[in-house]
């Protein structure tokens, strides 16, 4: 069943987490998240990072671009960084929601409502795996900062590089694609003899109503999501009020 929750991804983490807490609820419920509050989400990503480097032909580490949102991504990238894999250096790439590129700055974790954005999957006010990525550095800021940078991208920017890159080099991007290309390219910029890999998130059919007006053409779309189409949504509208959720819970357990 799909809730189809009035809110911002930080209301239904908050719901989610609020239910995992719920000893009432879970004693009677079966409970797992498929999102990357979950460790088990995230572990297998480390195979992504091990895929990328087994093809690296460079003699020096690669950097690695992350678009990062709860940063459950970055994350599992670190891991494998911390399991010997080598990176030079991470990038978290976010979009205007900035809370982790300010607590590089200055060293103050202020979480905060999310803004909408044309990069919907990064909208996160309050990154949950964020506060993993300390415990990971035991909160030792500075070799934080050695291993990961973090930047904010506006949606200006995104839509220029996802034309840019579609016209120059044949590619077409999607907008968390082009967040993570932009801060790449910006971080080669002031490191010359660095090359780098960037985590690409999502196909670009996904979101056609803003890259399609952006490069001026239709996105091909795969014949796997052709099919999918035509079929009808199906979903269950509530509020971002945890008592719904656990209303709607307990009943589908009955």
């Amino acid at each position: 069943h799909a809730l189809e929750v009035e809110g911002t991804f930080d209301d239904c983490q908050r719901m989610v987490k609020q239910a995992f807490a719920d000893e009432a609820l879970t004693s009677e419920v079966f409970l797992t998240s498929a999102n990357s509050i979950n460790v088990a989400r995230w572990l297998p990503q480390q195979f992504y990072y091990f895929f990328a480097c087994k093809q690296w032909r460079e003699t020096e580490a690669p950097v690695i671009s992350v678009p990062s949102g709860n940063f459950g991504n970055i994350c599992a990238g670190i891991l494998a960084y911390r399991a010997g894999l080598p990176v030079k250096h991470f990038i978290a790439a976010c979009n205007a929601n900035d809370v982790v590129p300010s607590f590089f700055k200055n060293g103050e974790y202020n979480p905060k409502p999310s803004v909408s954005t044309i990069s919907n999957a990064m909208d996160v006010g309050d990154p949950s795996n964020f506060i993993r990525i300390l415990e990971i550095f035991s909160g030792d800021l500075e070799t934080l900062r050695s291993v990961v940078s973090s930047v904010s991208v506006s949606d200006e920017v995104t839509k220029d590089i996802l034309k840019e890159v579609f016209e120059k080099e044949n590619y077409l991007l999607d907008p968390h694609g082009a967040v993570g290309y932009y801060a790449l390219r910006e971080y080669l910029a002031q490191h010359a003899n660095d090359k780098g890999i960037i985590i690409e998130t999502a196909h670009p059919v996904k979101f056609y109503d803003v890259v399609e007006p952006v490069i001026g053409t239709g996105v091909p779309i795969p014949d796997t999501v052709a099919s999918q189409l035509s079929l009808e949504k199906k979903s269950h509208k509530i509020e971002a009020d945890y008592n719904l959720l656990k209303h709607f819970l307990e009943q589908a357990n009955l």
